[in-house]
């Protein structure tokens, strides 16, 4: 049971602060040396930067998941038929403006920027997916619940 990877990925107008989003995305991933910006132009031309960290390791993939905390993991474990696909990837969104603030809360699509998250959970032959969603899920919330007190210091 495991993560293979996890990705979280906002978008910035070239207005924006992309510094603040990246520290952001830095501390759900937990280093910055896993946050990359990339510079772009959008359809119409003005500038977009795309800001992704992504955690290949199983633990760090794990503790990065974790740091959502338990609320929104159950909330994820209540969705799973609506959240993860065919290919055993988990896809939920975090509300942009309220990560800035420190907070966790799970986004919908719409008009309110979100980070966009997706993670690659490990599956085998004769193991049901998304059990293993579930299981994964509730590794992460243990996680958190071993590790708050030190990730609520961080934010």
């Amino acid at each position: 049971m495991g993560l293979h990877h996890i990705t979280w990925r906002a978008t910035a107008s070239g207005v924006a602060n992309e510094n603040i989003i990246a520290d952001a995305v830095s501390w759900l991933v937990g280093d910055p040396e896993n946050v990359e910006i990339e510079q772009t132009t959008s359809y119409h031309g003005s500038e977009v930067n795309i800001i992704t960290g992504i955690t290949k390791k199983k633990s760090e993939s794990l503790m990065s998941l974790s740091r959502i905390g338990t609320k929104n993991i159950e909330t994820l474990i209540q969705e799973i038929p609506k959240r993860f696909d065919q290919n055993n990837t988990l896809h939920f969104r975090i509300e942009l403006n309220e990560l800035i603030k420190g907070n966790i809360v799970l986004g919908q699509p719409g008009p309110k920027p979100t980070v966009k998250v997706h993670t690659k959970i490990e599956v085998y032959p004769g193991q049901n997916p998304e059990e293993e969603c579930e299981k994964v899920l509730r590794s992460a919330g243990s996680v958190f619940e071993r590790t708050k007190d030190d990730i609520e210091a961080s934010n």
